[in-house]
């Protein structure tokens, strides 16, 4: 399986990501540890976001902790650029 990763460390509740998309679109996947985790290993997992068509998508944190946020095709050929990035 191939995706890009950010680890985007401790995040505070109120803060959001910013998802910057180039390319095709993409499943834009915020996680938090354990379900990303799962993710990686093929499990079951859970996630905020989902199928992004538009170039800038924002995803509020839902609560404090360490959080992921993955970029993936989901499968489909094609490429994509991402850059991400928290905000208050």
């Amino acid at each position: 399986m191939k995706f890009t990763h950010y680890d985007l460390k401790q995040c505070q509740q109120g803060q959001s990501v910013e998802v910057t998309l180039e390319g095709n679109a993409a499943n834009v996947l915020l996680m938090d540890s354990i379900n990303f985790q799962n993710y990686k290993n093929g499990r079951k997992h859970q996630h905020f976001g989902g199928h992004m068509t538009t170039s800038i998508s924002k995803l509020p944190i839902p609560r404090t902790g360490h959080w992921h946020v993955v970029i993936d095709l989901g499968g489909f050929p094609g490429s994509v650029r991402s850059s991400v990035r928290v905000i208050q």
